[in-house]
């Protein structure tokens, strides 16, 4: 089994000291009125002391890069509700970045229980999206074209999209297989924290008995239910749960999940992709979370 030695501990002390140092830098580029472009550094500066103190391997540009886009409470958020990701039995790659790797050779892997790298060293890779709903965000969000209206006006949405470099729906063979393979967790933050997983043309919430007909697209169903840090991964396809009793033999802890901001890229890239499906900025889904097609 893969696994890294886990050095180095913070004392209670020390993790204490750079949280308040942090948030001064915070308080300060609040109280000088350094604008925007100051108070994202500031941000990222804070970022990087939080990151520090808990000495993760997947701080520095990562936390950066949060921070930066979504300003400090959003992006701990996005990093408080980050899943662990449970791989059931059949699944022996990783979600993987696409810039790096677009093909089922770099993503696989053949180590057991908890594994974030490929065989190939690429890292298990989350790509991120905010949609902040809340009153003091809803403007922001609202001209960026997200919908914030009836029920969504309140909540913060976080997207977790996960890259595949193909999906092998069985039984169906080719008929079944396509490149690219774009899966989400979703999370609603309000007075409780639901969360809803991808599977195929729809959304589900626990596993058990499939529901074909939403998987087929003839019925789409929201899929909201109480989310627990988890998403369920099924075999070939990467279809999702984000409730499941089964356990396979490999998982990828959250703390271990290296996070992306997708937000530059989709403003980057734009309609001018070379996928075999949507990506994520294309789909009606990115702008309305509350959307029940994938």
């Amino acid at each position: 089994m893969a696994r890294r030695s886990e050095s180095g501990q913070g004392t209670v002390e020390w993790i204490g000291l750079v949280l308040v140092v942090a948030l001064a830098f915070l308080a300060i580029g609040a109280g000088v009125g350094l604008g925007v472009a100051g108070a994202d550094v500031a941000r990222a500066i804070a970022a990087k002391l939080v990151c520090a103190a808990r000495l993760a391997d997947t701080c520095d540009a990562e936390a950066d890069a949060l921070a930066v886009q979504y300003g400090a409470d959003a992006a701990a958020l996005v990093r408080e509700h980050a899943p662990t990701i449970r791989y059931h039995d059949g699944v022996d790659y990783l979600p993987v970045d696409p810039d790096r790797c677009r093909e089922p050779a770099c993503a696989s892997v053949s180590g057991l229980g908890d594994v974030w790298r490929t065989d190939e060293r690429l890292p298990a890779t989350a790509f991120t999206r905010v949609i902040d709903c809340r009153t003091e965000a809803v403007e922001i969000a609202t001209s960026s074209g997200s919908d914030c209206s009836g029920d969504r006006a309140g909540r913060i949405y976080v997207q977790y999209w996960l890259y595949y470099p193909d999906s092998r729906t069985e039984p169906w063979g080719e008929r079944g297989y396509h490149g690219d393979d774009w899966e989400s967790l979703q999370v609603r933050i309000g007075t409780e924290v639901d969360g809803r997983a991808s599977s195929h043309r729809s959304y589900n919430h626990g596993g058990g008995v499939r529901n074909w007909a939403s998987d087929a697209g003839v019925l789409r169903k929201s899929g909201w239910g109480p989310y627990a840090g988890e998403l369920h991964v099924g075999s070939a396809s990467h279809a999702g749960h984000v409730d499941d009793d089964e356990r396979g033999a490999r998982s990828t802890p959250a703390e271990r999940l290296r996070l992306v901001p997708i937000e530059p890229i989709g403003e980057s890239i734009g309609g001018d992709h070379d996928y075999a499906v949507a990506p994520p900025w294309l789909k009606d889904v990115y702008f309305d979370p509350e959307a029940t097609g994938t």
